[in-house]
């Protein structure tokens, strides 16, 4: 069990004006032994975090934390983390049978590498003897099993798994789930567990963490940001679930105005919702990124200036669950520019 933390990470690609920034200053800690999982919308850099964490995206600014010590290999070979990726048919190799796809990744030192290829096999509930099988002749759920075999045969310490079940059929994606979840809590693994399903994320994490834009909007325990989300992105999220029943994105505009006029507000903040257009992340909105897209923001009620152009990251950590928000919690009191710095937790 180790702890993984990014510290300030920031990946870039491109120069000039089509320059990408996928990953913006992301601060966000895996604990020893504990889920993280990272949800948010395609293009919001989750991928991106991940693939900086294994090496195969090269971080601009920032560092890579293992139990406080940069990243390197450790003796053996052993890397210290491993990926498991969203497609099971293209993370292995057609041309090798899985028992060489899972003997491959067994550090030098340790077990006799067909002992622990039978031993892992078994483990994520394969039988041994299928390991002169080629990936061709597994399913979809099959395959997924041998890539989590394969990751678990490098001995990491923490293990990130980058929307392992949105390549499956939906009757598989239980099963894999179910096995993510006992293999976690079985070898008391530290993971980062990768989606953009909410309801995927809350049945294997102790923590959530919400990224929008190349940022971290909210993270906390689990339970906490699911029980009372503090980001207007976290409860649009939330609205998107069949679990939330009748909470739309609507909610935190009842609760800010609780007078005649509410119902006028609140259709207005569905016409801006509606009208929104996805965010160039090439050009990302200056002060809150999500503003253009916020029921509570300043295109919704006019003394919210301050949204477009002071970001809210910078004091986040002050605020509920490090909510990126001027108004989280359902502030009554509006804030302005002079204001944000001084402005108490909620």
């Amino acid at each position: 069990m180790s702890e993984l933390r990014f510290d300030q990470v920031t990946v870039r690609y491109g120069a000039g004006s089509r320059a990408l920034t996928a990953v913006d200053g992301v601060d966000l800690v895996v604990p020893s032994g504990q889920v993280v999982g990272l949800v948010g919308e395609s293009g919001s850099g989750k991928s991106t975090l991940a693939r900086a964490a294994v090496g195969l995206a090269g971080v601009s600014s920032g560092q890579i934390l293992l139990d406080g010590e940069p990243l390197r290999r450790r003796p053996g070979g052993r890397r210290p983390l491993q990926m498991v990726f969203q497609d099971p048919y293209s993370s292995l190799d057609p041309r090798m049978t899985i028992g060489d796809s899972i003997a491959e990744a067994v550090p030098r030192s340790g077990a006799p590498r067909r002992q622990e290829v039978s031993r892992l096999l078994e483990l994520v509930g394969l039988e041994a003897d299928r390991a002169p099988a080629y990936p061709g002749a597994l399913s979809g759920g099959q395959r997924q099993r041998v890539a989590i075999a394969r990751a678990l045969a490098g001995q990491p310490d923490v293990i990130i798994a980058d929307e392992i079940t949105s390549a499956l059929d939906v009757s598989i994606q239980g099963t894999v789930l179910n096995l993510v979840r006992s293999l976690q809590r079985e070898l008391h693994l530290s993971m980062l567990f990768i989606s953009h399903n909410l309801a995927v994320v809350r049945y294997v994490s102790d923590f959530i963490a919400v990224m929008y834009l190349g940022r971290i909007v909210e993270f906390g325990p689990a339970a906490d940001v699911l029980a009372d989300p503090q980001h207007p992105y976290t409860k649009e999220l939330l609205a998107a679930a069949p679990r939330r029943g009748s909470t739309t994105l609507l909610d935190p505009v009842a609760q800010l105005l609780a007078d005649p006029a509410a119902q006028a507000v609140a259709e207005r903040a569905a016409q801006v919702v509606a009208d929104a257009e996805p965010a160039d992340p090439h050009h990302p909105p200056g002060g809150c990124r999500f503003h253009p897209r916020c029921p509570i923001g300043p295109f919704v009620l006019a003394d919210r200036e301050h949204c477009l152009t002071i970001d809210p990251t910078t004091d986040a950590d002050r605020r509920r669950h490090r909510a990126a928000c001027h108004h989280v919690a359902g502030a009554l009191q509006p804030v302005t520019a002079g204001s944000v710095a001084k402005e108490d937790s909620l």
